[in-house]
């Protein structure tokens, strides 16, 4: 598969496994700084309300950014690393996934996300594709093409992310996913 196709893939799975559903709040590619010269986009913004029957129920929401990368070139590129929520999460393939490992362990991917977006969090995790009737230990060792027809795909975190603090406001960030449509 191309990029852009990996893209819309990889999008298709998360809009379908993870934000899909009653009481899943969330907006694609929404703008941070809109109008200055340091704008931000994030490829899918998701909050989740500790519960919907009371005011603090909703004040003690929180906020995870999805970040979809088709290849490493995508991840290394300087864009879209805009991790300001308490959790964020790259989400790609296992084929990407198996090439980013030696630079997730010797610190080259927290370096860059860091050099990229300095006044993000550094709290992020790692999800990837993999079929439904697989293991992801399975997948690691023959990854499945992405373009295989007939296959139903789930996201597997595979780097778990520790909640971190959010250093934008919870109306800001609501602003920006109205802002932002659906």
């Amino acid at each position: 598969m191309n990029r852009k196709a990996t893209t819309a893939f990889l999008s298709d799975v998360l809009i379908r496994t993870r934000l899909s559903g009653m009481g899943k709040y969330w907006a694609k590619e929404v703008s941070l700084d809109y109008g200055s010269t340091q704008v931000r986009r994030i490829d899918y913004l998701q909050f989740c309300p500790a519960h919907q029957i009371s005011i603090d129920g909703i004040e003690k929401g929180s906020f995870i950014v999805y970040e979809i990368k088709s290849c490493l070139d995508d991840i290394f590129s300087g864009n879209g690393v805009n991790f300001v929520a308490e959790k964020n999460y790259i989400v790609t393939s296992m084929e990407t996934w198996k090439r980013l490992i030696p630079k997730y362990q010797n610190g080259d991917l927290t370096k860059h996300i860091k050099e990229h977006n300095p006044p993000g969090s550094g709290h992020f995790g790692i999800m990837v594709a993999v079929p439904d009737h697989r293991t992801p230990e399975e997948e690691f060792e023959s990854p499945t093409p992405l373009d295989q027809p007939g296959i139903s795909w789930k996201l597997v975190v595979v780097v778990p992310c520790r909640d971190g603090h959010r250093k934008r406001s919870m109306s800001e960030l609501l602003f920006c996913m109205l802002r932002a449509g659906h």
